[in-house]
């Protein structure tokens, strides 16, 4: 494992890089209602890329190298959903909106989940326990502390609601690249794990399901949905641990 720890002027650059995700998201969650599709969503994000004159760090991604600047993950869909003009949001949907860039070359990495409409008192509960146990994660980012400690904060929280955590997708360490050591799980034992420095950039996100934890990946390859096809939802921010305690650099 190769952890690269960020000086300060770095760390202001990934700020830098990480508002401009947050207005991308801005605007496309802002655009989220009933009729309108996910490929409307991602010609949003697409528009203020060139806008902010920034790079995406989804398009082209992986392989099959991903096919849009954007993930949109409905209802039972938990992850790298790609967006469709078919995927039309209807009243009562949820869904996740997540979003990556580079600016200067550092990258910027946050996720949302999103009423569509008028939802269910469960939907919007399954939205409220997953954006709670971010934070509560984001909160034992602190020197000193364990890497496990961020995940069992959040697996707490999450279990006592009667949720389950993903397994199979975990945050990690976000700099020059967008995947970088350490992997970040969203479980985990306290006090165990990696000790925690000032430097070190984390991007933490829960992804919490209604029901089982178990997980598919469609025959897209990139498509991760539920197994039991109930809800889910996701979160995320990139996080800067520092001698004062965490900053959020995706929050504006």
């Amino acid at each position: 494992m190769r952890i690269y720890f960020k000086t300060a002027d770095e760390i202001r650059k990934l700020r830098e890089c990480n508002l401009v995700v947050s207005a991308v998201l801005d605007a496309c969650v802002a655009a989220v209602k009933p009729g309108v599709s996910t490929w409307e969503l991602n010609e949003i994000a697409a528009r203020e890329i060139a806008r902010h004159k920034v790079l995406s760090a989804f398009l082209g991604y992986g392989l099959p190298p991903y096919p849009a600047v954007l993930c949109t993950s409905i209802n039972e869909v938990v992850v790298h959903g790609i967006p469709r003009k078919d995927a039309v949001l209807k009243e009562g949907d949820i869904v996740g909106v997540d979003f990556g860039c580079f600016k200067d070359g550092y990258c910027g990495d946050s996720a949302r989940t999103v009423p569509v409409g008028k939802i269910s008192a469960a939907a919007q509960k399954l939205i409220d326990v997953t954006r709670q146990a971010l934070e509560l994660g984001i909160e034992q980012c602190r020197p000193g502390n364990r890497l496990q400690d961020i995940g069992h904060a959040v697996q707490t929280h999450v279990e006592s609601n009667n949720f389950s955590i993903v397994r199979d997708f975990v945050g990690h360490g976000i700099g020059r690249a967008m995947h970088e050591d350490p992997p970040v799980p969203n479980f985990g034992t306290p006090g165990r794990g990696y000790r925690l420095k000032a430097g070190l950039v984390l991007a933490i996100e829960p992804m919490v399901n209604a029901g089982t934890h178990e997980i598919e990946v469609l025959s897209d390859k990139w498509t991760a949905v539920t197994k039991d096809r109930r809800l889910s939802a996701h979160f995320e921010h990139s996080v800067a641990i520092t001698e004062d305690g965490p900053i959020v650099l995706s929050r504006a």
